[in-house]
């Protein structure tokens, strides 16, 4: 009998099937596609040949500077002591783990939507129909009590059949989605850490700065006690003075600008690391340490693995791939089996009699829709946008990821060269300063002459530190647009 019953019911539910998946609507209006992975064989650096090149891609077969931890990238231990504490108490970083937490929690709410659902129940109650009414009439006959108690209590049952894969796939969307969100920690975990390491490199620049300046300003202090004395012996004007000491007093007031800046550099790493404002511990000479020779950016294929934010875009689009099969399935009919077992009398004392108070059902559901079934159609398009959507974010991470390795790289090449000019300068511009000195000693120089060689000098000297500070960050840059940190 159950065998002849269901030859019955599977031929029904095919051709209900096939009824609604006719009447899916079309997406020629906006055609869903595949995402493309492809990207440029390389970065297009400079030929390691080249000795003014800069830091340079070493063989495509050595894996690129991302895949690095970075503990091993950074060498300064009070750098890699900030970031330690940094991943460990990052207010928003935690914020991020919960979000992961909250997404696990959604796969295993969705894996239980698929099997079958038991309910336990009692109930009591009592009733009185109308004494004039027919069923008043026929229990008045009977000599049933007016007042009609109702005990109950038993086991009830549904289980939807997933003939067709909609609550798993659902399912597989809620776990890519998970992925997806710790992909987003990793990626969060790499701003992180390339913003600490920025504004490490920028407070040990600002120390730098303030170290060039006292200096100057020490040397300028006496430069203008040199020129009140030149003054008394009658061989400079008191514009001479006038010019020294507000010379002076711009850069004292200069170095108040930098102590600012340096307060918030400290504090924007206190809060990184969330905690309140308090000393940074670090050491400013190994600002002057040498930079690495050679920055290993693979090849860019390797972005798809390395890249959280690549990853997480690309999990985004397979839970959006499996959204359109969900919202396809509810043109589908449904498959649900429902039941129940328990007792129920209308006298307490007879409620656990068997068989007599004993009841049970069993029944089998095949619903699908046919009529006004706009709702399901406005899902299944917005999906399908939804999965366009997830389309072109893919695209746009993995072409924002390789614009960003090739613009760091430019980047390290061109402040390289702009460092070695630099230098040059600055060691020019000191021994003016020298010579300078001894002109105007000699009368064969005038004041104005000491006075802009001093000034370029020290421009040039804060200019050199700035672009140091700029190859270190652009080092972190490059770190991090090759996906490092997260490790």
């Amino acid at each position: 009998m159950f065998k002849s019953q269901f030859a019955f019911v599977t031929p029904l539910l095919l051709c209900l099937a096939w009824m609604s998946e006719a009447c899916a609507p079309s997406l020629a209006d906006n055609p869903p596609r595949e995402a493309n992975h492809a990207v440029p064989a390389s970065f297009g650096q400079a030929s390691p040949a080249d000795p003014s090149a800069g830091p340079t891609a070493q063989a495509p077969s050595k894996s690129s500077s991302g895949t690095s931890k970075w503990n091993d990238f950074f060498l300064d231990p009070d750098l890699k002591a900030l970031i330690e504490e940094a991943v460990s108490k990052n207010q928003e970083l935690n914020m991020q783990l919960q979000e992961i937490i909250i997404a696990k929690s959604e796969v295993k709410a969705r894996q239980g939507e698929y099997l079958p659902k038991i309910n336990a129940g009692v109930g009591a109650g009592v009733e009185k129909v109308g004494k004039y009414s027919s069923q008043g009439t026929s229990d008045e006959a009977h000599g049933v009590p007016a007042n009609l108690g109702n005990f109950a209590f038993g086991l009830l049952g549904s289980w939807e059949i997933d003939v067709w894969k909609k609550l798993r796939n659902a399912t597989q969307a809620a776990n890519y989605r998970y992925l997806s969100t710790i992909e987003g920690k990793n990626f969060m975990v790499t701003q992180l850490v390339a913003e600490i390491a920025r504004s490490y490199y920028e407070l040990t620049a600002l120390d730098n700065q303030i170290e060039v300046l006292d200096r100057n300003i020490s040397i300028q202090t006496d430069a203008l006690a040199v020129v009140r004395l030149e003054k008394q012996a009658a061989r400079v004007t008191e514009l001479a003075v006038q010019r020294f000491e507000a010379e002076l007093m711009k850069n004292q007031s200069r170095k108040y600008d930098l102590l600012q800046q340096r307060v918030q550099a400290e504090n924007r790493i206190n809060f990184l690391l969330g905690r309140f404002p308090q000393p940074v511990k670090r050491d400013p000479e190994r600002f002057k340490d040498p930079l690495p020779d050679v920055i290993r950016t693979g090849v860019p294929t390797e972005l798809l693995n390395n890249r959280p934010d690549v990853k997480q875009a690309e999990l985004a689009l397979e839970a959006a791939k499996l959204d359109v099969k969900v919202a396809k399935s509810g043109f589908l009919p449904s498959l649900s089996i429902e039941a129940g077992v328990g007792y129920q009398s209308f006298n307490i004392k007879h409620l656990i009699t068997t068989p007599e108070s004993l009841v049970y059902n069993l029944a089998g559901n095949l619903t699908a829709p046919l009529l006004n079934r706009q709702a399901i159609k406005a899902q299944y398009r917005s999906s399908n946008a939804k999965q366009l959507q997830a389309v072109f974010s893919y695209e746009r991470s993995l072409l924002s990821a390789y614009t960003d390795v090739a613009n760091q790289l430019a980047m390290l090449q061109n402040l390289k060269k702009s460092y070695e000019l630099e230098s040059k300068q600055v060691d020019l511009l000191v021994e003016a300063i020298a010579v300078s000195g001894m002109l105007f000693q000699s009368a064969r120089a005038d004041y104005m002459e000491v006075l802009l060689t001093r000034r370029d000098a020290l421009d040039a000297e804060m200019e050199l530190i700035e672009t140091k500070k700029q190859q270190l960050q652009s080092m972190v840059n490059i770190y991090q647009a090759l996906g490092g940190g997260w490790q």
